[in-house]
């Protein structure tokens, strides 16, 4: 079983996760890659709460976007109704008439990852364990054994230089440098792969009942951007980027 850091009970107020509030509505007329589609109004639309794999891994993960949004009407659900950086709105898609997103179908399919800019906790439940549904049933991206990256294996993990990016193992130690914490899951500390923590997210981890001293000799599974400081980094930003692991879970 997987302890994903992220989960709470699902409670009962909600008729559906992911049920933000309206953030207007549209059809879908373009799809632009495998997580953002043009409405016929022009407004492009990045979807909340996944990332695409390496074209590699999900060759077809635009055409089943397509298949699954394009040339239908769908109700932008979302917190915030600002655009981002590129002026795209971010948002969850449904199709007009349904109460689940666009988004759990496309990781009930293996076609994306599940992202980690939902902080909502039933949501982000939801769209784990779509993920999980996908990969237990090895569909879509999941046929292959090369989606989650081996913590004893840098240099693979280094291939993927600022791609969003899943890697397991086990952590050998955790230190303290300054004001930064690290999670070291190779003996060589420069060399191997490390999951930074900045200050800021050891009050919020431990929140989310997540001790991070306790994480020494246990297995996690964590998502990122990969960045290169001698060995492989990721940089825990949130809560969703890190799950705890039984033994024999994969």
């Amino acid at each position: 079983m997987t302890l994903i850091a992220i989960g709470a009970a699902v409670t009962p107020c909600r008729a559906a996760p992911c049920m933000f509030a309206e953030l207007g509505e549209g059809r879908v007329t373009e799809i632009i890659d495998a997580r953002s589609v043009r409405l016929g109004d022009g407004r492009e639309v990045r979807l909340a709460g996944i990332e695409a794999p390496p074209p590699e891994l999900s060759p077809a993960a635009v055409e089943t976007l397509g298949a699954v949004l394009r040339d239908r009407d769908v109700v932008l659900r979302g917190e915030d109704d600002g655009p981002d950086r590129y002026g795209r709105q971010r948002a969850f898609a449904f199709v007009a008439g349904t109460e689940q997103p666009a988004q759990s179908e496309l990781l009930r399919q293996g076609a994306v990852l599940r992202g980690i800019d939902v902080p909502d906790r039933e949501c982000a439940v939801s769209l784990g364990a779509a993920e999980a549904e996908a990969r237990a049933e090895r569909r879509g991206l999941w046929k292959s054994g090369a989606v989650i990256k081996n913590a004893e294996s840098p240099d693979d993990i280094l291939a993927g230089l600022g791609q969003f990016t899943v890697v397991e193992g086990k952590v050998l130690s955790v230190r303290q440098t300054g004001t930064t914490t690290y999670l070291n899951f190779a003996r060589s500390w420069t060399r191997g792969f490390a999951v930074i923590i900045p200050k800021r997210m050891m009050a919020v981890l431990e929140g989310a009942g997540i001790d991070v001293k306790s994480l020494a000799n246990r297995k996690v599974r964590v998502r990122g951007w990969i960045e290169a400081h001698a060995g492989p980094r990721l940089e825990l930003t949130r809560t969703a980027q890190i799950e705890i692991l039984s033994g024999n879970d994969r």
